[in-house]
């Protein structure tokens, strides 16, 4: 007997310490709730349909199961944690603080909460209804003890007892719950004087091997269903049905002497396969939530080393940003983390996140203003270029208006709707001046390509007068004084038709052995006599300031040469006189220069006064 009940205490306490880390797995923690079903799960696809459910057991009449409600409670705040996590993440995508993003408030969570209220206040009626029963169902349990004890104080007593005795067994039966701090110790004092009942029971053996018989068959069948359950795959179900059948396991009677170690050892060896199952399941539900807390603190690592990236673009904001958005999609594949750590790490995943979107946040509040400041400035292009829209200077317009596209160009980027109707305003304006241009000076444009004719035929001229024996000189002087008096050819050929000028009058000045400088004077003052036949005398007044400060800076050297050339002194004789010498040739070249440049002013003063 002593045995059989330490024994069935260890039982019961093994299953205790199950049900406690079973509670454990269940409890919830906030963010991310954990949930062991001990029922038949449903799923639910939206919040008003966990609401209907709640509804159905705040209001109904069966008892609210708290592992349900419990499991309700996870699945809709797992549903509206989802949806404000994706308002927030809109309302950060659109240039918000992450900080100052708030939450609607959600009528259908404000309805949940009031059920939920409903179901505690329910709950804590029945708990304190049962408390009541408990103790009602301890006093009359003490008392049938009391009685069964009296009874069992002869043989005779026994004897004469046995009706009431069975009467008061049944009773006990039926008689449920009582406070679980009394009943290991209320259900070893009923099994001791029971068993001390039967065993004074000696004048009614018949009665007693029935009753031992029957609590024989209770027991075996108990037994045969315990080991059933081993075969059962719902671990949880399986380890609450075995509470039950400890439960009817104790209310059953005594079996004869000789069979109460073995009935007994067999039903403790069925219990001891279903408790093993079930302490490994949740073993395994520990190694997996483990196992998740790795993967998680891998994504909080791999989010924090995403943080520590310089970025200067919206392409590499929208590069880490999907990177984010695609590791938060992976955090909530993963299941729960140990319960201790769960809040830890997913607090650590969230503040991770909320870095970088605060940053991002940041840094587009910034281009926001960016973007504003390049606004700004093409709008003051525009206005610019439409200031200038309608000039018929044509040659300085233009160069002024190409100024401005290139620094439209420099100005950086804007939004592309605002930026394409700037763009467009800005570049119909200048088209507008480009296509006025093109218009007034087509007739300019056809002279252009006549004149680059007229000086192609020169220049064949000339080289045609390389090919003959006797070249005249006069030939060249008027070749030159045609070329020059010949107006403006297209800006596209204007180098190469220079250049192949230049190339035969150099071969033409060899073969007179013209110096250098008198073949430049020459060609100064045949040009200087083509801008004057074209009335150009804006260019022959540029012509000669330029000159008259070229000769004022040649005039400025050649006196600090004079001045500097008694300060030059060398280690020797032969030193010095290079020295010297280089120093004379220096000042002879700023001599030839400031003659030939004086020769070209006296050219243009001599031209302007030939037309006066």
């Amino acid at each position: 007997m002593d045995s059989q009940d330490k024994d069935l205490k260890k039982v019961s306490m093994e299953a205790e310490e199950i049900v406690a880390n079973a509670d454990d797995a269940a409890a919830e923690n906030a963010g991310e709730p954990v949930m062991e079903e001990v029922f038949e799960k449903k799923n639910y696809a939206s919040k008003a349909e966990v609401l209907e459910r709640i509804k159905e057991i705040a209001q109904g009449e069966e008892t609210p199961d708290k592992n349900e409600v419990n499991y309700l409670k996870t699945i809709f705040y797992k549903l509206l944690n989802a949806e404000k996590e994706a308002a927030r993440n809109e309302f950060i995508e659109k240039g918000g603080n992450a900080e100052e993003f708030v939450p609607e408030i959600d009528d259908i969570e404000e309805s949940f909460k009031a059920e939920m209220n409903a179901i505690k206040e329910r709950r804590h009626n029945i708990f304190l209804e049962m408390e009541e029963e408990k103790q009602a169902n301890l006093k009359r349990k003490l008392e049938i003890i009391e009685e069964i004890k009296g009874m069992a104080t002869s043989p005779d007593q026994a004897n004469k007892s046995y009706q009431d005795f069975k009467k008061l067994q049944q009773e006990w039966k039926e008689i449920k719950n009582v406070p679980a701090t009394e009943a290991s110790e209320l259900w070893r004092n009923y099994q001791l004087y029971v068993e001390q009942y039967y065993d004074l029971l000696k004048l009614n053996n018949e009665a007693r091997e029935y009753d031992f018989k029957k609590n024989l068959e209770i027991k075996t069948n108990i037994c045969e269903m315990t080991e059933k359950l081993a075969e059962e795959e719902d671990v949880v179900s399986a380890f609450h049905q075995l509470q039950e059948l400890h439960q009817q396991y104790r209310e059953t009677g005594p079996v004869a002497k000789e069979l109460r170690d073995k009935i007994w050892s067999r039903f403790k060896a069925a219990s001891t396969v279903i408790n093993k199952r079930h302490q490994e399941h949740f073993e395994s539900l520990r190694a997996q939530e483990t196992e998740n807390l790795d993967k998680k603190t891998a994504l909080c690592e791999k989010t924090e080393e995403i943080l520590k990236i310089e970025r200067a673009n919206i392409s590499e904001w929208e590069r880490d940003t999907k990177l984010i958005m695609d590791i938060q999609n992976e955090w909530r594949t993963i299941g729960f983390a140990p319960q201790k750590m769960n809040v830890k790490i997913f607090d650590r995943f969230r503040k991770a996140c909320d870095e970088f979107f605060a940053a991002k946040t940041e840094f587009f509040k910034n281009l926001k203003e960016k973007f504003s400041e390049n606004i700004r400035k093409k709008e003051e292009l525009i206005k610019a270029a439409k200031a200038l829209e309608s000039s018929t200077n044509w040659n300085e317009t233009a160069e002024t208006l190409k100024k401005l596209q290139a620094e439209w160009k420099s100005v950086g980027y804007t939004p592309h709707k605002v930026g394409d109707r700037l763009w467009k305003e800005f570049n119909e304006t200048c088209n507008a001046f480009f296509n006025a241009r093109k218009e007034a000076t087509k007739d300019t444009r056809s002279k252009e390509r006549d004149n680059l004719k007229a000086k192609l035929d020169v220049i064949a001229r000339l080289n045609a007068l390389l090919e003959k024996e006797n070249t005249n000189k006069e030939e060249v002087d008027k070749l030159i004084e045609e070329f020059n008096s010949i107006g403006f050819v297209p800006y596209k050929d204007k180098t190469k038709v220079n250049n192949d000028y230049h190339e035969a009058l150099d071969k033409l000045f060899k073969q007179f052995n013209i110096s250098a400088a008198n073949k430049h004077l020459k060609n100064f003052k045949s040009r200087i006599r083509g801008m004057a036949e074209q009335n150009d005398s804006k260019s022959i007044s540029r012509q000669r300031m330029y000159l008259v400060r070229q000769l004022e800076s040649l005039k400025q050297d050649l006196l600090n040469y004079e001045n500097n050339i008694g300060f030059f002194t060398a280690k020797s004789k032969k030193m010095q006189n290079k020295l010297e010498e280089e120093m004379q040739n220096a000042k002879r070249h700023i001599e030839e220069e400031i003659a030939l440049v004086m020769q070209k002013i006296k050219a243009i003063d001599e031209e302007s006064n030939n037309e006066n």
